[in-house]
């Protein structure tokens, strides 16, 4: 039995309670709750001192905590996972947010980063958080891969694919290579390459390499994973993360707080972390959500994330598209405009074939 599980079945009902109002009221206003204001709020009428001796329990058990002495409550992170996992009754999209979403695609733009950015726009602007999109990866099957040395520290991959499209990278390889070993790299590339995607060809040579250690020339092997699966995408295209509404997030924070929140997108708009940001969601089914430093992308800022995938025809994973906010975000009616948008964005990717 998980943690929040066994929490929930050892509390009572009037517990219970208590703590949903308290939580609720939370994500209302973002202050600390009273036991003077549940007592106009509960259906079971108790007197400020029982609610009290309630609080004080759930505090002990770690799923409320008084920011300052004398005054009232907060839920914790647990008491949030708790209240998420549990109790957290999950409303219909309103009309009117569903009505924002579906207009701000232009039927018109076949660009897929640019269909992303309006979404992203979008749904910061409905949730008045900040949103969070990363682009699908566009993988073609390569052609033809060629490296052309720069410099000792540098060395230049032409990639050729099916479909005509040169691309031009450029990473730094093992020290010690020359050329005639960057010729049997890409020979050995080549002979392996062709009809297959960037990735299908990392998979293959992660095996052949692992069964074939000994037969394959060490420094080939190196410049093959450093040329394949360490380079950056210097030509902005692949995985992009959009990240809108970042005032949004900033007004929302408490003075102390902004350092820690300016980090956050510090880290986002320097594209630490991204695959690790889609990741997230392909460890388990559909939406996802994440609350402070249940995930280390967003530990320092104290920030909640909601997060769903977005699909291709073939029911693959491609993208993910979350909104960020503070931890009292208002999860009832967050969660299903981010799955709608989801849906939205995998369905039309299919469509128009991007994806």
């Amino acid at each position: 039995m998980s943690e929040t599980r066994k929490l929930m079945s050892d509390l009572n009902d009037r517990s219970r309670e208590v703590f949903r109002r308290v939580v609720e009221a939370y994500l209302t206003s973002g202050d600390p709750i009273g036991s003077r204001t549940l007592t106009r709020t509960l259906t079971e009428k108790l007197s400020a001192a029982t609610i009290r001796n309630v609080m004080q329990d759930l505090e002990y058990i770690g799923l409320l905590d008084s920011p300052h002495i004398s005054a009232g409550r907060i839920p914790t992170e647990l008491g949030l996972r708790l209240f998420v996992d549990s109790l957290l009754e999950v409303g219909t999209m309103a009309d009117a947010d569903r009505e924002v979403i579906d207009q701000s695609l232009d039927p018109a733009d076949t660009d897929v980063v640019s269909l992303l950015d309006q979404v992203g726009a979008a749904l910061s602007g409905i949730t008045r958080s900040a949103s969070v999109v990363l682009a699908p990866k566009q993988e073609t099957a390569i052609r033809h891969i060629e490296f052309v040395p720069l410099a000792p520290d540098r060395t230049l991959v032409v990639l050729v694919f099916v479909d005509g499209r040169v691309e031009n990278r450029i990473f730094t390889p093992p020290p010690g290579q020359t050329p005639s070993a960057l010729r049997e790299a890409a020979n050995f590339l080549n002979a392996r390459a062709e009809g297959r995607t960037l990735g299908e060809l990392r998979a293959r040579l992660t095996d052949e390499i692992a069964r074939r250690r000994q037969e394959i020339d060490s420094l080939a092997a190196q410049l093959i994973t450093a040329g394949l699966a360490q380079w950056d995408r210097p030509d902005g295209q692949g995985e992009r993360l959009i990240v809108r509404g970042r005032s949004n997030l900033l007004d929302e924070a408490a003075q102390a707080d902004l350092d820690r929140i300016r980090s956050l997108f510090d880290d986002l708009e320097r594209k630490r972390d991204i695959a690790e940001f889609l990741e997230l969601t392909e460890a388990g089914e559909g939406l996802r959500i994440f609350i402070g430093s249940e995930n280390k992308l967003f530990s320092l800022s104290g920030s909640s994330l909601v997060v769903s995938p977005y699909m291709n025809a073939d029911r693959k994973i491609i993208g993910a598209i979350g909104v960020i906010g503070p931890t009292r975000l208002n999860y009832g009616r967050i969660v299903p405009i981010v799955d709608y948008t989801a849906q939205l964005v995998g369905r039309l990717l299919s469509e128009r074939g991007k994806a």
